[in-house]
C-alpha cells in the first residue's frame, strides 16, 4: 500500500450489488468523472487484494448487531494486502463502527513478524494486545478481549479498484470483486480451512464521502436505477459459510 496511510476516517459509505454487466455500463460511465487511485494507475489489472481478519465473540455479538440493524455497532478486524506472509505489507488494528449513518473507522500499525503473522486463534488475539501501539484502539481491543472474549473467526478476501472524483477528493468510488470467506482463526489460513465463494459474479459497488453526493453521481444512480443495499462483506461471508447456523 501507499507509504502515507491514513489512520482515522470519519464518512458516508452507500453500497451497491451488481452483475458483472452492469458493473462494466456503470465503470465504463464513471470515468468521465473520476481517475484511477493513483496507488493502482499503474498496476496490472488497477487492483490490490484486501484480506481482513474479523473478531467476534462466541455469540457473534457484532454479527448481529449488524443483522438486527443497531444504529450503533462496532467491530474489531485485522487487515492487509497481501496473501503471502513474507511480503513486507503493513498489517493494520482496526475498528470500525456505525453512529446512525456515520461510519468511522480507526487503525494503528500492527507489528507483526512474519512467524508470528501465521499464529491464529486466541493466542493471536493475545499478541495483537502486545503489538499494536499504544492508544485508544488498543485500549478498546484489550477490553472487548477480557470483557467479551473476542477473538478472530472469519477472513474476508476481494479485489479492489479504487477512483478518486476529479472534482472532489473526498469523494472516493471502490469496485470490489471475487470476494471470498474462509472459516479461519488466522491471517494465513490453511488450504484445509473452509473456505466460500460469496455472490459469485457480483461486484459490491462502495461510495465514499464526506458531505454530499454530487450531482453526476446522481444522473448515474437514476439512468441505472441503482438500489442502495445495506451490505456487509463479513456478514455476507459468515452466511456463506454458515457460522452463525453452527453457533
Amino acid at each position: 500500500m501507499a507509504t502515507t496511510t491514513k489512520l482515522h476516517f470519519s464518512r458516508f459509505e452507500f453500497k451497491y450489488l451488481m452483475p458483472l454487466a452492469m458493473r462494466q455500463e456503470v465503470e465504463a460511465e464513471l470515468t468521465h468523472f473520476v481517475d484511477f487511485d493513483p496507488f493502482v494507475a499503474t498496476r496490472e489489472g488497477h487492483t490490490y487484494l484486501v484480506r481482513s481478519l474479523y473478531f467476534d465473540d462466541s455469540r457473534l455479538t457484532a454479527f448481529h448487531d449488524k443483522i438486527d440493524g443497531q444504529m450503533v455497532r462496532s467491530k474489531f478486524r485485522i487487515r492487509t494486502y497481501t496473501e503471502d506472509p513474507n511480503e513486507p505489507v503493513p498489517r493494520f488494528l482496526e475498528i470500525k463502527g456505525r453512529h446512525n449513518n456515520l461510519v468511522v473507522k480507526h487503525r494503528t500499525p500492527l507489528d507483526l513478524g512474519v512467524d508470528e503473522s501465521l499464529v491464529g486463534g486466541n493466542p493471536l488475539a493475545e499478541l495483537v494486545m502486545s503489538r499494536c501501539a499504544e492508544g485508544p484502539i488498543k485500549q478498546e481491543f484489550t477490553f472487548q478481549r477480557f470483557r467479551r472474549g473476542i477473538k478472530p473467526y472469519c477472513l474476508i478476501d476481494y479485489l479492489r479498484r479504487p477512483y478518486v472524483s476529479r472534482f472532489d477528493p473526498e469523494f472516493r468510488l471502490t469496485f470490489d470483486s471475487q470476494l471470498q470467506a474462509t472459516q479461519t482463526g488466522g491471517l494465513f489460513p490453511n488450504p484445509a480451512d473452509r473456505t466460500r465463494r460469496v455472490h459469485p459474479g457480483y461486484t459490491v459497488m462502495e461510495v465514499k464521502f464526506r458531505h454530499h453526493l454530487p450531482s453526476w453521481f446522481h444522473r448515474i444512480i437514476q439512468a441505472y436505477e441503482l438500489r442502495r443495499l445495506s451490505f456487509s462483506k463479513i456478514c455476507e461471508g459468515t452466511i456463506a459459510l454458515d457460522i452463525a447456523d453452527d453457533d
